[in-house]
């Protein structure tokens, strides 16, 4: 137990510092764009709460002619969700990024465990925790851009980001736990 809770410790900071290479080189910008100042003063005019926004909005339990005016309005356009935060933020607040990296290490103890059950050579060791990113990738980045158009840059882009991200992890995570 010792080595898999070093090796996820070595590869969480690993694949933290890995992330915030990406995120904070210009690849950590693809496929995002900045909204325009005067629809900024417009959310923050009407937009009191925080939250997840869908629009055009529609009812929880529309009734037909209301579901009936949703539908018309999303196929006229422009339709998306928002993430939106009413009060004040930081660029880089520290409890984000300690929140980040407890989250990494989280993930690398479990693909620790998973590497600790394997008997295999250390690169496919490595590629199965790869492969886990992958999997991760897949089940929910991918299903962002095929409901709600997330851009396909930044969709790819993640996903190098988290499956090169966890191979490098995974290589020191392989390192440190032994081979069943």
């Amino acid at each position: 137990m010792k080595r898999i809770i070093l090796g996820a410790l070595a590869g969480g900071i690993v694949f933290f510092i890995w992330s915030a290479i990406i995120h904070m080189s210009p690849l950590g910008m693809v496929g995002i764009t900045s909204l325009p100042d005067p629809a900024y003063e417009a959310l923050k005019t009407n937009v009191p709460r925080s939250g997840l926004y869908f629009f055009p909005g529609v009812e929880t339990h529309p009734t037909p002619e209301q579901q009936k005016a949703w539908e018309e309005k999303l196929k006229a356009g422009p339709y998306g969700i928002l993430v939106y935060t009413a009060g004040p933020g930081a660029a880089m607040a520290a409890k984000q990024l300690i929140s980040e990296l407890v989250t990494d290490l989280v993930a690398a103890f479990i693909a620790a465990c998973i590497i600790a059950l394997i008997a295999a050579a250390w690169l496919r060791r490595a590629l199965i925790v790869a492969l886990l990113g992958a999997f991760g990738w897949i089940s929910l980045l991918l299903s962002y851009w095929i409901w709600y158009n997330f851009p396909t840059a930044y969709i790819l882009n993640e996903g190098l980001t988290e499956i090169v991200g966890w191979f490098i992890a995974g290589l020191v995570i392989a390192k440190i736990v032994p081979a069943r």
